[in-house]
């Protein structure tokens, strides 16, 4: 559940130290002098520090201890939460120079999804949302995360939509982290991902989505989950976070033979380019030499060429059952025959629907 903050506390002022010393000396009906007197301190710096000119130090805070019987960490804390809100007051100051940035962000849908949560003070939301991107200004999202642009080509979908993007793939980052990946091993990558194909036949994501996710993190990739933003159209991303690589898919198009399509584009990435690219799969900028590459890769492991000719020439029609008997023998999911068939021009987009199993989120 997501908290709805309607009242979030802002600090306008700060407590001095000084304050509190001043209330302790009154307490006490003991006179700036005499304190100067017990501690060896100049009456001068215990004035300043009432009036808020100077600091508590170390060694005056020790000094203090012995006089009020109250821990050096006592008078050390004060100093130290005095500093901390004249800071954030200065942030707070400098974040409302920025705010107009929320605009172009997806922040009700983000706060929907539970990846953020909701402030009624604009300052606050922003406080917010650089915490979600661990990033201390607005200046410092367009230096980290321009690489994802400079990386993907810097396509005009993408530009345009850039804050959005950022926040479905950095909800990748989080959740990735939270996966336990061993070192990335390429080689057997590569050997798990026939079991993984098996997976293809499982219709229950609860069953299929968490051995998946075993079976890659064993292998140093981790596999998340993120739902779609409006309007990005974004069906699934590789990057890399250290030496963990991570496939991020958005079950965009709700169907089994999209989805399992996608998963083994983003594995054709990792296995066939480098660890410092990054790749977003956009509906309206999934092109380039790279992408026939990871396309290729992908139709190969669900369905090898060889297999998918000689079922193609021997058959004029393609009915349901022809597709469902192809599929069990080539040991694939019926509805991504009948997609891959689809894809080809072979039988139109409203046949053999009844094949493919169909997502919700939950």
């Amino acid at each position: 559940m997501v908290n709805q903050v309607d009242n979030q506390f802002l600090p306008n002022y700060t407590v001095l130290p000084g304050e509190i010393l001043e209330e302790e000396l009154e307490s006490r009906d003991m006179s700036q002098a005499q304190l100067a007197d017990r501690t060896g301190l100049a009456k001068k710096t215990i004035n300043e520090i009432i009036k808020g000119k100077a600091s508590i130090t170390s060694e005056t805070a020790l000094k203090f201890e012995h006089v009020f019987n109250q821990s050096a960490q006592y008078w050390l804390n004060l100093e130290v939460l005095h500093q901390e809100a004249q800071a954030r007051i200065a942030e707070l100051e400098r974040l409302e120079k920025d705010v107009d940035w929320l605009k172009a962000l997806p922040i009700r849908k983000m706060i929907n999804f539970g990846w953020i949560r909701e402030f009624s003070d604009r300052r606050a939301q922003l406080w917010e949302v650089l915490n979600f991107y661990g990033i201390a200004s607005v200046k410092q999202w367009e230096i980290v995360w321009s690489r994802y642009a400079v990386a993907y080509r810097k396509s005009p979908a993408f530009e345009s939509q850039a804050e959005a993007i950022s926040a479905w793939l950095r909800q990748g980052e989080i959740q990735a982290a939270q996966i336990d990946c061993t070192i990335y091993d390429a080689k057997r990558f590569k050997a798990t991902l026939q079991e993984v194909r098996e997976l293809t036949n499982e219709t229950d994501p609860s069953i299929f989505v968490p051995r998946l996710q075993h079976l890659c993190a064993s292998c140093g990739v981790a596999v998340v989950f993120i739902p779609e933003l409006p309007k990005i159209s974004v069906s699934g991303a590789t990057h890399w976070v250290g030496k963990k690589a991570i496939i991020q898919l958005s079950w965009r198009h709700k169907s089994n033979d999209h989805l399992w399509f996608t998963f083994f584009h983003e594995t054709g990435h990792i296995l066939l380019h480098g660890k410092k690219e990054v790749f977003v799969d956009m509906a309206k900028d999934n092109a380039g030499e790279k992408e026939e590459q990871a396309n290729r890769f992908a139709s190969e492991i669900l369905i090898p060429e060889t297999q998918y000719l000689k079922f193609k020439s021997q058959n004029f029609q393609f009915s349901s059952n022809v597709v469902t008997q192809f599929a069990a023998e080539v040991g694939i999911a019926p509805g991504i025959v009948a997609g891959r068939l689809q894809h080809d021009g072979l039988i139109a987009h409203r046949f053999c629907n009844e094949l493919k199993v169909r997502y919700e989120w939950a």
